[in-house]
């Protein structure tokens, strides 16, 4: 049994989410010298600046399941280290707005690809016992990404003068070569060489070298899953009723994910805070609060997801969500201490790296079948950064100190997020199947009854 490379391979193609949570959240601290540099409007801001690498996620998470599936897991896994580091070195020399956004735009294609590739990797090499805790190592590294930015952002303020931002962007470009030259190491998905390619003794050979017991057992029960999906020669279809439930499933975990707020508050920290009184620098050092409560409580979601659940999880994290959101809506609402605000902003944040956190990634990646496992995940990633695209857009529009909607006081914002929370919880309890524990071939079956 050699378990030690299937950690390793999983920890690897899992470093695609350490750049991907670093690349969410170094805008943050970019946003206002941007700003303030080249005089944007607040819509202009919010599209080109704030949410133009998320419309490059939702390009590629929409269309990053075709070259997965077409050319193999390693060989995208590969190509999103590269955009990453086109990004960063282009974003920190732009000189101008709209080479910015362009830069930002391929950083987000790769965001969004590695969103549909990373997870399906790692749930494809695991075992149904490791499934869980592997997957949530995706989204481990995107909260380490998103504590080391804050971190970064913060020791990098007046570095460079004026052209501080262009460090704090420019930085990103040395963990994207270092996770390229990492994956060069890994082999492919041996589900994916069975699947597409009917290449059964390279897969037998990966599935021995990354710890399968029963590697017949195992091969047998991928063909026979394959042979169920396909439909005895039929035409392979995504949208079809046959899928339904997991195609509602998919969507209703990426929709309530965003529709919490997370990227809401992580984009806009330094702002938000702002807003509760606290002066900019102090503002910039408790969003380090905050990615540290973020990797803290992910760690506990990673224990937990293997022995409470999926589901279990998302109940606590909708419990959560509720009390806090509501709550700093109530410290805006009422002029709360920024001490009251911002420790039920951390209770946010816990919340969310148990819940929907851990759980999201993971769950999309299990539940589809081994044939549309790439449309199914490319599926889900892309609901998911759809609405976080337009959250990030219009938050300007709300936020903006001179024209904003909210400028004064933005506790309307908290109480609608805490709203859709409720929802979500009614959710999770009416509809969401357990899977942990589950083969994915066994999933398969237990879902498509």
């Amino acid at each position: 049994m050699n378990k030690s490379k299937l950690l390793r391979w999983s920890i690897v193609v899992a470093l695609a989410g350490f750049i991907f949570g670093f690349d969410t959240v170094v805008i943050s601290g970019a946003n206002q010298p941007i700003k303030e540099l080249w005089h944007t409007s607040p819509l202009f801001h919010g599209f080109f600046i704030m949410s133009m690498a998320l419309w490059g996620t939702v390009l590629g998470a929409i269309f990053g399941g075709v070259p997965t599936e077409k050319y193999g897991r390693k060989t995208v896994l590969l190509w999103v280290g590269i955009l990453f580091a086109v990004s960063a070195v282009g974003s920190a020399f732009a000189g101008n707005p709209y080479i910015f956004s362009f830069f930002r735009f391929i950083g987000g294609v790769g965001i969004g690809v590695s969103s549909v590739v990373a997870p399906i990797y790692i749930s494809e090499i695991s075992t149904p016992v490791t499934r869980g805790r592997l997957g949530a190592l995706y989204q481990f590294n995107i909260v380490f990404g998103i504590l080391i930015a804050f971190l970064s952002n913060y020791f990098l303020q007046g570095v460079g003068g004026s052209n501080d931002w262009r460090w704090m962007l420019g930085v990103l470009a040395i963990p994207s070569f270092i996770y390229t030259a990492l994956v060069f190491g890994i082999s492919e998905s041996p589900r994916w060489l069975i699947s597409k390619k009917n290449d059964l003794v390279s897969a037998k050979k990966i599935m021995l070298q990354i710890g399968v017991t029963y590697v017949e057992a195992e091969t047998a029960a991928i063909l026979q899953s394959n042979e169920h999906e396909s439909g005895a020669g039929k035409a392979l279809r995504f949208f079809s009723a046959k899928h339904k439930k997991i195609i509602g499933l998919a969507f209703m975990v990426a929709f309530f994910n965003q529709l919490s707020g997370i990227n809401f508050i992580l984009y806009y920290a330094p702002e938000i805070l702002e807003k509760a009184g606290l002066a900019a620098k102090e503002s910039l050092f408790n969003s380090i609060a905050i990615g540290g409560i973020n990797l803290v409580f992910t760690f506990v979601g990673l224990y937990l997801i293997d022995r409470l659940g999926r589901k279990t999880l998302l109940i606590i994290g909708s419990f959560g969500y509720i009390l806090s959101l509501s709550m700093v809506s109530f410290a805006f609402y009422s002029h709360a201490g920024s001490l009251f605000l911002m420790s039920f902003l951390l209770l946010f944040i816990a919340a969310h790296a148990i819940g929907q956190g851990a759980v999201i990634w993971v769950f999309i990646s299990e539940i589809f079948p081994n044939k549309i496992r790439s449309a199914g995940q490319s599926f889900g990633a892309s609901i998911h950064w759809v609405f976080a695209a337009l959250i990030t857009l219009i938050t300007p529009v709300f936020l903006d100190k001179d024209n904003g909607i909210f400028k004064e006081n933005p506790w309307p914002i908290f109480a609608f997020f805490a709203c859709m929370m409720v929802l979500q919880l009614v959710w999770v309890l009416t509809s969401v199947p357990e899977t942990k524990g589950v083969s994915l071939e066994a999933l398969e079956q237990k879902l498509s009854a």
